[in-house]
């Protein structure tokens, strides 16, 4: 239940994130669900590999190379999410700075945050 309520929280996060910002399109409240969980999926399976074989480089940036690994994780779900289009990777960069900053909020607002 409580991944569902995760999942729900960021489809809305997307829909609000990419308002914002005009580099990124989604085309519908479903996509942004299906987008959810595709980033959830990547987040969980592709980014620890990502994370572990670019270990010096972040180390070297004190963390800020994590941004970079978000911007590609974007990117990569922008191919394989039909109806979610990102203009680039500084958009994806800026998208996923701010999809974190909304899903915090929300999290806080419903009360999900361990």
């Amino acid at each position: 239940m409580k991944f569902l309520v995760q999942i729900l929280i960021s489809a809305v996060a997307i829909i609000v994130a990419q308002w914002i910002l005009p580099g990124v399109t989604v085309e519908s409240f479903l996509t942004s669900v299906l987008l959810a969980v595709v980033l959830s999926f990547l987040n969980a399976l592709v980014k620890p590999v990502l994370v572990f074989l670019t270990l010096p480089a972040t180390v070297i940036t004190l963390g800020l190379f994590l941004l970079v690994i978000n911007a590609v994780i974007i990117l990569l779900a922008d191919w394989l999410v039909p109806g979610f289009s990102v203009d680039g990777f500084w958009w994806a960069l800026i998208f996923s700075i701010i999809l974190s900053l909304v899903t915090s909020v929300f999290n806080g607002l419903a009360g999900t945050k361990d």
